[in-house]
């Protein structure tokens, strides 16, 4: 993938972390999305990484889509190739963390909803003001109803209003809210967490939480219990976590 230009890439063996750098509020254009979905392909075909954090720079997060990018000369494109986001994180089996340093609006707050855990700075805002420009958000039509029931997610999108960290927290679709001097370590804390543990099993971690919805109660029993059983019991890692225990040492993980 060639350097992006609207993007900060930063990797180690263990961690990606996708800077949104397109001043001066972060606003998706078509280029800018093409570039987060080529950086978030390459992720998805990564089984070493263990996480992901997407943040912004400067003041906000992401406050939208580039609303000429809803014309109709572009709309069709602009619309697959921000659905594309979607389908991308999706997919990804690590976790995605969304560090929500300021304005997170339209676009930006969808990217922020669809990522797994949401970390919010206090000085954070969330909403959907599209209504306002005379459309909707299509990707929070389809979300917010898991994360806060129809009734809230009709409220979002049809006043447009603005939400503060705690609000959005008390709803149901922020994570975790830390102070300003606080954000970063929040941060780093819940990714340090996560990769203590086996890159294999992160995702078989968050591939079980997804695997039995839409599913009845008794059929997602059923689909968790055989996917410990017969996926999970037959991991190497999962006999080194259980000797490591045992022996009370530091487990090795194999990513096997």
């Amino acid at each position: 993938m060639a350097d992006p230009k609207f993007l900060k890439i930063e990797k180690d063996d263990q961690v990606v972390r996708i800077i949104l750098d397109r001043p001066k509020h972060n606003v998706l254009d078509i280029p800018m999305m093409s570039e987060l979905n080529a950086a978030l392909e390459t992720i998805a075909a990564d089984d070493a990484l263990k996480c992901v954090v997407i943040t912004g720079e400067g003041r906000s997060f992401c406050a939208g889509v580039e609303v000429g990018d809803h014309k109709p000369d572009n709309v069709d494109s602009m619309v697959s190739t921000f659905n594309r986001i979607f389908e991308l994180i999706n997919m990804i089996d690590i976790p995605i963390i969304a560090a929500v340093n300021g304005a997170c609006l339209g676009g930006g707050m969808e990217l922020a909803i669809a990522c797994d855990i949401v970390i919010a700075s206090e000085k954070a805002v969330f909403g959907q003001p599209e209504i306002k420009l005379g459309f909707f958000p299509p990707y929070a039509a389809l979300r917010l109803p898991e994360l806060v029931g129809v009734a809230k997610a009709i409220e979002i999108v049809t006043t447009g209003q603005n939400y503060t960290a705690q609000q959005s927290k008390d709803l149901g679709f922020v994570t975790q809210v830390a102070s300003v001097e606080g954000f970063q370590e929040a941060i780093d804390n819940t990714v340090k967490q996560i990769v203590m543990a086996s890159p294999l099993i992160i995702r078989l971690n968050k591939r079980a939480v997804k695997r039995h919805i839409g599913t009845s109660f008794s059929q997602g029993v059923d689909l968790v219990s055989n996917y410990f059983l017969k996926t999970l019991m037959k991991t190497e890692d999962t006999l080194e976590g259980i000797a490591s225990f045992e022996e009370r040492r530091k487990a090795t993980w194999k990513n096997k």
